[in-house]
């Protein structure tokens, strides 16, 4: 009787189930076949603002031609990527002005909220709709004073950075710190840390230990007393959910000395003060801007994305930057070629130049163009991608290895590591791609590997945004299904 009593509770609990949820009840079958539950309706993504879509495919990586220069062979592997979204352009400097705007305006308003600065907790939002409590925010929909009294023109005064020498007045960089938080849903996902030591092998002749410690290595970040960044990953046991949420805190102002620095002996000041603050470069790429500013910019345009989106935002994946196989993979475009051009040479028949680069020893001006140039003035590859070559090279999410491919997947390749403060600075060189302004020939080709330190600024170096596809539905080639239709 409890046997009956049991089963007919598990019929009830399973019906309950269906009902709660609204999917298709499966007795709807004919003769209890199973059909299938019937699903929503489907999420149809759109194109993000200023990508393109670059479909599923594979690729001979790596250089088929081998190096003259070296002499030695570079390794190459077949592989195969999924689909994603790239933008179309590096990121600008008017794009990257967004972010920063953003961050400055972020800290404007913490400070108006503060009694130090007058206290208007308007610019806060400390309770939801129903008036209960809630993790305090920023209210961005509170607009910043125009006519500021005393205490408001004290806070944006404070921004502010005024050279005791010169007199001049600029945003204060050093300030300009973004703090965001990522959870790494790979590493919570290992079976080595799962929660319960039971689901951790799943070999039934290895006796579980209930009371094994596994370590978890965790990045966070903080604002010491002096408001200088302190940045550390720790190690600690696994305790929960949580170990897995990374923070980090970036300072995320480009570095406008680079142009100075990167050459010496040379009159570059001019781009230094006028690079990134004059409205005449907003359209070039940005430079000056780290691998890790490079990444805080993708978490910021995944936020500031998700918040004007409603429950659909659940489907959408984050930015980031393209895994150095994808950026090989979209930059040799739908034919797989050496440059993103169908030409083998770098220039057409009438003498025009395919792209922004050193094509002589010294004569950096031979191609049109001195330094960077406008984005998209040259032709796009066949992927409707500008820029793959030259201009600016491109840092991605892979570390740089010597062995390159050989290390990697054939299936979405990737090699990454999280580099700690206080691991060898050896271990923090990033890949970066597709040559740049200041880069002959050889170095703008496809395959071309190259590397930097992950906080190296540089002025020949910037970046552009993926995003992985939320489905594969509209990239899918035409198959024979296995399914009739019926009549």
């Amino acid at each position: 009787m409890k046997k009956c009593v049991t089963a007919l509770f598990a019929v009830f609990t399973a019906i309950a189930i269906v009902g709660c949820f609204g999917g298709k009840a499966t007795s709807t079958g004919k003769g209890g076949e199973v059909t299938g539950v019937g699903g929503g309706k489907g999420f149809t993504e759109p194109t993000p603002y200023g990508m393109t879509m670059i479909k599923r495919g594979y690729l001979l990586m790596g250089i088929t031609k081998e190096d003259s220069l070296w002499g030695k062979k570079t390794p190459q592997k077949d592989i195969s990527v999924d689909g994603f979204w790239m933008d179309e352009t590096e990121v600008t400097n008017s794009e990257y002005k967004q972010f920063v705007y953003w961050v400055r305006d972020s800290i404007l308003r913490t400070r108006l909220a503060d009694p130090a600065y007058g206290g208007d907790e308007t610019y806060m939002i400390t309770e939801d709709k129903n008036g209960d409590p809630v993790t305090p925010h920023l209210n961005w929909k509170k607009a910043l004073p125009r006519k500021p009294n005393e205490d408001e023109q004290r806070a944006i005064e404070s921004l502010y950075y005024i050279n005791p020498v010169t007199g001049e007045k600029s945003l204060d960089a050093r300030q300009m710190n973004y703090k965001y938080e990522v959870y790494d849903y790979t590493a919570a996902a290992l079976r080595r840390n799962r929660l319960n030591p039971q689901e951790r092998n799943l070999n039934t002749d290895v006796a579980v230990n209930p009371n094994e410690v596994v370590m978890i290595s965790k990045d966070t970040a903080y604002i010491d007393d002096e408001g200088r960044i302190v940045r550390e990953t720790i190690n600690r046991p696994l305790s929960g959910e949580w170990d897995f949420l990374n923070t980090y805190i970036i300072n995320i102002y480009p570095d406008t000395t680079c142009w100075v620095n990167d050459f010496r002996n040379s009159e570059n000041e001019t781009y230094m003060r006028n690079y990134f603050s004059n409205p005449s470069y907003n359209d070039y790429p940005v430079v000056g801007v780290t691998w890790e500013q490079a990444n805080a910019f993708c978490a910021w345009r995944t936020d500031f994305l998700l918040k004007g989106l409603g429950g659909e935002a659940r489907y959408i994946q984050r930015y980031r930057l393209p895994t150095e196989a994808e950026w090989e993979y979209a930059a040799r475009g739908k034919d797989g070629l050496e440059f993103p051009w169908e030409n083998e040479s770098v220039k057409n028949g009438e003498g025009c130049f395919f792209a922004n680069f050193k094509p002589d020893k010294g004569n950096y001006t031979k191609d049109g163009n001195l330094i960077t140039s406008r984005t998209a003035i040259y032709g796009a590859n066949s992927n409707g991608l500008y820029d793959m070559a030259g201009n600016v090279a491109e840092w991605t999410s892979t570390i740089y290895t010597e062995a390159g491919v050989d290390a990697m997947n054939d299936l979405n390749p990737q090699l990454s590591y999280n580099a700690a403060k206080e691991d060898p600075y050896r271990l923090k060189k990033k890949s970066v791609r597709g040559g740049s302004w200041k880069d002959p020939e050889s170095y703008i080709r496809s395959a071309w590997r190259t590397w930097e330190y992950q906080n190296q600024p540089r002025s020949y170096i910037g970046f552009r945004c993926v995003r992985s596809l939320a489905s594969s539905s509209s990239q899918r080639m035409k198959t024979t299904s296995r399914f009739k239709k019926k009549k």
